[in-house]
């Protein structure tokens, strides 16, 4: 059976990177979008990551286009947008799709190890967020509507 750890993914530079690399790290991996009602969380996220990227967390961003098409852009326009808008200093990945059957991997993974709502394994919309232990395990997930500060306590927890 293979784990988170045994995944890995593009960075949005090109860069491929195994999840094993952040072993013995606590990891919040967001699904996002820059034309999304919730694109602020933006912001949210990088104080989260500024406050405990010391501690050892990691956020990891990977934009999807897959809900109203809000990341319509290029994979270089999207850092751009997160660049001058956001000035975000956490991983950004290359687009992918996190539902269906070109799902990457690494949302496959998470959605089977915490489902939804009813037991829904479909991710609803854009900044959909993983809470990661240190061991690789899924520990919870939250909605769009969860704000990155609402996650702060359950992040110190794991930390």
């Amino acid at each position: 059976m293979t784990t988170l750890y045994d995944c890995s993914a593009v960075l949005n530079n090109g860069k491929e990177v195994s999840l094993s690399d952040y072993e013995g790290k606590v990891l919040l991996i967001v699904n996002t979008a820059s034309a999304c009602g919730f694109t602020p969380q933006y912001e949210g996220l990088e104080k989260l990551y500024q406050e405990f990227k010391g501690q050892g967390l990691e956020i990891l961003a990977f934009p999807c286009n897959q809900f109203g098409k809000q990341e319509s852009g290029s994979d270089e326009e999207i850092k751009d947008f997160c660049d001058l808008n956001f000035n975000i200093s956490f991983p950004l990945f290359k687009k992918v799709e996190v539902n269906g059957d070109n799902a990457h991997p690494i949302f496959k993974r998470l959605k089977d190890e915490a489902p939804g709502i009813l037991g829904s394994k479909k991710i609803k919309w854009n900044f959909t967020k993983f809470l990661v232990d240190k061991n690789g395990k899924v520990v919870e997930r939250y909605g769009s509507v969860t704000k990155p500060e609402a996650i702060k306590e359950d992040i110190e927890e794991l930390l």
